[in-house]
């Protein structure tokens, strides 16, 4: 598929041929929520935890007899019955990681971008460059009407950019290899400069 190509600064830069296998396949929400999952699966922290019997800060004295007063049977005031006890069964830490197949990541990703396509929310500009001023790129920004972007750069992201975006509300840079599907996703437009495009095709071929 073709696409124009343009500048910063609104300008056109001629167009793009984009391959069909990256941008052009028809975007399937199964694979996308599985790649989706994976990434925010292995993002979580898995800190949560809980005190068990063991870990409660009772006397682990029997708290009445055993017999002959009535009541039912009980030891230690740390059992899971009692209000403070501890819990039974409770999340631990752990990691909440799962394995996905690299070639079905590559997938995810190709049809991600191939539902940014679709969608009309994909820009190819020509290259992302600045002298590092903020107040300049945001007025850039505006009058292109990017709202919430994601710019992938090519194997590097230039660096006067990368500072006069940081402080953009609403607009991501990452070189070719951060592409990924759950930032793409989040994002309502996705910005690519042509070096991005080749290093991608070259990433996911």
């Amino acid at each position: 598929m073709k696409l124009d190509v343009i500048k910063l600064d609104g300008g056109k830069a001629g167009s793009v041929d984009l391959s069909d296998d990256l941008f052009g396949l028809e975007p399937r929400a199964d694979i996308l929520h599985r790649v989706v999952r994976w990434q925010r699966n292995n993002a979580q922290a898995g800190t949560h935890k809980v005190k068990t019997r063991s870990e409660t800060s009772y006397s682990t004295k029997k708290i009445y007899r055993q017999k002959g007063t009535g009541g039912a049977r009980h030891g230690d005031r740390n059992a899971p019955i009692f209000r403070k006890g501890g819990i039974y069964k409770g999340p631990t830490p752990r990691s909440h990681g799962h394995d996905l197949p690299k070639k079905f990541r590559k997938l995810g990703l190709r049809h991600a971008l191939s539902a940014k396509a679709k969608a009309g929310e994909l820009v190819v500009i020509d290259a992302a460059e600045s002298d590092g001023k903020t107040a300049a790129l945001a007025k850039q920004v505006k009058n292109l009407g990017w709202k919430r972007a994601l710019i992938i750069d090519g194997a590097q992201v230039n660096e006067g950019f990368a500072r006069a975006a940081r402080n953009i509300e609403g607009l991501d840079v990452l070189p070719s290899m951060g592409a990924n599907v759950y930032d793409i996703l989040k994002r309502d437009t996705l910005v690519i400069t042509k070096a991005g495009v080749e290093a991608l095709e070259a990433r996911l071929k």
